[in-house]
């Protein structure tokens, strides 16, 4: 089975809206048009926060996008969305709001690490609680996704707004063999690694990336992307970043 991953949109209630350089709306659609062309038999789309940038009527526009497509969209939020108005606006099929999806032999478990006034992420007591509830569940496999980044990245501005209470959030997984993989957007870039038998994956953005291993804050010259993977019955899986080299990005270094 292919599961699609988007991450960080940051979609405005404009078409136009502009981010670091980048048309958000057009550029989402245009990963969006990448990926269903090169993989039109995916099981779902997991769309793993910032779906907008602090503007509700994104949600307007993220809706209309995807409203009709004939997959789940599974969405959870990042630091730049608002809960309240995302669980208003996406309510009901195709969206699915965190929670948890059993497709195939996998359980997909999406996670809330949204800190309300924070750009770092946190996972409450009770969002524990479910992910060790979720991976409790039947399902022989499963991938973990969140926003906020479990792990250290190597950029030393982004590993101090990442996952403030990673090491909990690990105790739970740890806890868990059936856990195959864990995935998070935010990072603005691809990574590919590994925590014992655990895959981690992050993805770059459908708009403008940051620069990988940078103390400071800066811009990546790469282009939007996306990312699939095939997830196999017996636990195994593959994935890779696709980059949307054919569109060009009028970046600045503004923040």
């Amino acid at each position: 089975m292919k599961i699609l991953q988007v991450t960080d949109p940051h979609l405005y209630g404009r078409a136009d809206g502009n981010l670091r350089g980048v048309q958000t709306d057009a550029s989402f659609r245009g990963v969006l048009d990448a990926a269903f062309g090169r993989f039109p038999d995916y099981a779902a789309l997991l769309v793993t926060g910032d779906l907008v940038q602090e503007d509700a009527g994104g949600y307007l526009r993220f809706r209309s996008i995807c409203q009709n497509l004939p997959k789940p969209v599974l969405c959870i939020p990042g630091n730049h969305d608002i809960p309240a108005a995302m669980v208003r606006e996406l309510d009901g099929s195709p969206f699915q709001y965190c929670g948890g999806r059993t497709v195939g032999s996998w359980r997909i478990v999406m996670l809330n690490s949204y800190d309300p006034g924070q750009v770092g992420g946190r996972l409450t007591k009770k969002e524990l609680e479910r992910l060790d509830e979720e991976l409790s569940r039947p399902q022989p496999n499963a991938l973990v996704c969140l926003h906020h980044h479990p792990i250290a990245t190597g950029s030393r501005w982004l590993d101090e707004i990442g996952l403030a209470n990673a090491d909990e959030f690990w105790r739970v997984i740890d806890a868990h063999p059936k856990v195959r993989a864990v995935v998070w957007g935010h990072v603005h870039q691809a990574f590919d690694g590994r925590r014992g038998a655990i895959r981690l994956y992050a993805t770059p953005s459908t708009g403008a990336q940051f620069l990988p291993a940078s103390d400071g804050f800066a811009l990546d010259r790469r282009p939007p992307a996306y990312r699939h993977f095939n997830l196999h019955a017996d636990g195994r899986l593959e994935s890779q970043v696709h980059w949307l080299e054919a569109m060009p990005l009028q970046q600045t270094l503004a923040r």
